[in-house]
């Protein structure tokens, strides 16, 4: 079984391998890599961002056409920089904020540099950090970790998933809908993609079954990305109630209208995959054409494997904040609530990386 949308490794042009020195490096140029490297030009540091991307933009190259924000550009926007509106568009698209993204970069003159993959990164004799990439390598002092998630998609293991004969995706490789015109689809996962896909699906493909492991639950019409983050916030600061509390899904227009015109009901997961398609907990088989699943992501991080920093569940690095609990050189930024609340985010990241940036500074005097 080959399921598409799974990571590929860029090829960076041929260069003479260097060594170089920085302050503080940076590995990742998506949004927030570059929350970090605004904080660390504020902050006078000599630093360098690494991405493995072939242009700015992180993720939001690669999200499916229909994709929107949750919020309005106002509320979506980076340090420093509001995000200018979208002609026509109370949302922006993802290619909206690839633009955004990419002036962002030149607007402050970071010093972005791609494609570079980075390998590992190994402690040095005079206390600092030697990042291996395959442009050469590079000391550091303190680093920065942006990777985020995009590159790890997770799929379960799920009996017959080699046996299935049609199509396999995750969340990664799905782009637009015209793409199953005609197809019965079956999709995967009870967040915000499986129902935002499911939806988009509707109206091109011949049938869209859409299954979930428990009941899916829309957030009340008034939480957008503004509001997640101020719960988000709130959570950590006094012990608010959690977003899953209230609900796993943004109700964004599409999904509210598929919805309320009795087009987008979850059922429960299936047991297994036979050659022709799921087979559920009633042994009935619903033939189907594809599966896409939208079934989360894990953080990239095995390039910090050589540093040996202790690890707690789902493949997280233990944190206080941003910073790794066992060494406080590195740090993690961007990669859910477990490294800052809305971290994730365009309007979350700001904050987390700018406690980061400081922590560093005082480590660094």
């Amino acid at each position: 079984m080959t399921i598409t949308g799974t990571p590929t490794t860029p090829t960076a042009p041929h260069q003479t391998p260097a060594r170089r020195r920085v302050q503080v490096l940076v590995i990742g140029g998506g949004q927030a890599g570059l929350a970090a490297g605004y904080y660390l030009r504020r902050a006078g540091l000599d630093f360098a961002v690494l991405d493995n991307a072939e242009a700015p933009g992180g993720a939001w190259q690669d999200y499916w056409e229909s994709l929107r924000l949750f919020s309005p550009a106002a509320y979506s926007s980076l340090p420093g920089r509001p995000m200018p509106n979208q002609p026509g568009h109370d949302a922006p698209d993802a290619a909206h904020v690839v633009d955004y993204l990419t002036e962002y970069e030149k607007r402050y003159e970071l010093p972005v540099h791609r494609p570079v993959q980075v390998h590992a990164v190994h402690d040095t004799d005079d206390g600092g950090l030697l990042v291996h990439t395959d442009d050469g390598t590079w000391h550091t002092r303190a680093l920065i970790s942006a990777t985020g998630n995009w590159t790890r998609p997770f799929v379960p293991a799920v009996p017959g998933q080699q046996l299935f004969g049609g199509r396999q995706i995750h969340t990664r490789g799905y782009r637009r809908p015209e793409d199953f015109t005609g197809q019965r689809v079956v999709v995967v996962g009870g967040g915000n993609s499986g129902a935002q896909i499911a939806a988009d699906l509707l109206g091109l493909a011949d049938s869209v079954r859409w299954v979930t492991r428990r009941p899916a639950r829309l957030l009340p019409d008034e939480i957008d990305g503004r509001a997640l983050f101020e719960i988000a916030t709130r959570r950590v600061q006094d012990d608010g109630p959690r977003i899953s509390d209230l609900g796993d899904i943004v109700a964004v227009p599409p999904v509210r209208a598929a919805r309320a015109a009795g087009l987008l009901d979850d059922q429960p997961m299936f047991d297994a995959l036979t050659p022709v398609g799921p087979r559920f907990r009633d042994g009935s088989i619903w033939p189907a054409d594809a599966v896409i699943w939208c079934t989360g992501f894990r953080p990239a991080l095995a390039h910090l494997a050589p540093l040996g920093l202790r690890t707690g569940e789902r493949d997280r690095i233990a944190t206080a904040g941003t910073r790794a609990q066992s060494d406080p050189r590195i740090h993690l930024l961007g990669y859910g609530d477990w490294t800052g609340p809305a971290s994730a985010t365009l309007i979350g990241v700001g904050r987390t990386a700018r406690q980061a940036v400081a922590e560093i500074t005082e480590l660094l005097r």
